[in-house]
């Protein structure tokens, strides 16, 4: 019968030797860093590694032990590069970004636009980021806020990016990559929606309803408490308030907040009408101007993989071997581009740490198309 202590002491001397060959290993990686750093050659060889692989691999005995190297070795590879890494980010090899660290952002006497009308929540979240003193107006859509700012209209603009109900906003997303702007903070709005009608009128009167889809979606509940009830899309939860305003239909009703029915002078029909007490907008706030608060605690990157496997796997270990906290993950198709996807990553560092350098030097190094979307800080909820 096989001895199972012996077993066990024999694999811990095994261990012990490929601890040892590990080290030795990396301190030739260390020398070869060295090298890269007089000469200037890249860290990364692909060809060179995937053979390196085909060899390794096919002097394997048997295809699970073949498979097993060369999943090993992909490892060892992948640790080795990351060492270099750090290494060149020590010697302040190649470090320099465009982005300017500034004291504070500079908030006041700008011009910020924002998608929707006043009484929207997208004019709430300007309030609650941005002091009194600004020129602010309103556009009708996502795009035109970002062509705003793209075209030196607008210094900064206010757009909602994620729902804790219903997700990210995927125009948003999209938009971010199309337009060579940057994220230079957030704010974080709690939506509590109400049913808004004309005074006098009551909840049995409504059989039309109008707000934005989002708030359709998370009021989705309360609306299946009235199947006869017809919902319509409109652009935004304050236009819908508007609109019940403008055209005087007893008959209407608008999905919006309380503040926009304040504002148009509206009656509240139902209160709490969300099915979840904990709704929660994020807004981010963009700017032409590639610029960080000093202060700045969360970064948005986004990238393309290259088409093999385990990419994600790899580029995703660049955060997690430096230890910096990735805090949102999303992917979106590529257009034009037949199941391809673009990632979108939030994580928490500051664009001067060390460790957030090392991160994006492998992530640059070994993604397609890597940016920097913003290093940024988060404001309270409202």
């Amino acid at each position: 019968m096989i001895d199972l202590q012996e077993c066990r002491k024999e694999i811990d001397v095994i261990d012990k030797e490929i601890l040892r060959l590990f080290e030795k290993r990396m301190k030739v990686c260390e020398d070869v860093a060295e090298y890269k750093i007089h000469t200037g050659k890249q860290v990364l060889d692909p060809k060179r590694e995937q053979d390196k692989l085909d060899v390794l691999k096919n002097q394997a005995h048997g295809s699970f032990n073949s498979l097993g190297a060369q999943e090993l070795f992909q490892q060892i590879m992948a640790i080795s590069r990351k060492r270099q890494y750090q290494l060149l980010t020590k010697n302040g090899v190649g470090t320099e970004r465009n982005y300017e660290m500034v004291d504070e952002l500079p908030l006041k006497d700008v011009n910020v636009v924002f998608q929707g009308v006043e009484g929207a929540y997208s004019y709430a979240a300007m309030r609650a980021y941005f002091p009194e003193e600004i020129n602010s107006y309103h556009v009708k859509t996502f795009r035109a806020a970002m062509e705003e700012v793209a075209f030196g209209k607008a210094d900064y603009a206010v757009l909602p990016i994620e729902n804790s109900t219903e997700g990210i906003v995927t125009d948003i997303y999209d938009l971010l990559t199309e337009y060579q702007l940057y994220i230079v903070g957030e704010q974080g709005v709690r939506v509590q929606h109400v049913l808004l009608g004309l005074p006098g009128v009551t909840v049995d009167e409504i059989d039309t309803v109008y707000s934005h889809p989002q708030a359709l979606a998370q009021c989705k509940h309360y609306l299946e408490e009235h199947p006869s009830w017809k919902t319509v899309k409109a652009e935004n939860t304050a236009a819908s308030a508007k609109r019940i305003k403008e055209e005087q239909k007893r008959n209407q009703a608008a999905i919006a907040s309380r503040a926009a029915g304040e504002l148009y002078g509206l009656s509240i029909l139902a209160e709490n009408i969300c099915h979840n007490d904990q709704n929660v907008t994020r807004f981010i706030i963009v700017s032409s101007k590639p610029i960080y608060e000093k202060n700045a605690g969360k970064i948005s990157v986004c990238f393309e993989l290259p088409h093999a496997s385990g990419t994600l796997y790899h580029m995703l270990s660049h955060f997690i071997y430096n230890s910096l906290s990735m805090t949102k993950i999303e992917s979106r198709p590529i257009p034009g581009q037949n199941w391809k996807y673009r990632f979108f990553v939030d994580f928490e560092g500051n664009l001067e740490d060390p460790a957030v350098k090392n991160a994006l030097r492998g992530l640059e190094a070994e993604a397609i198309g890597v940016r920097v979307l913003g290093n940024y800080g988060q404001q309270e909820e409202i």
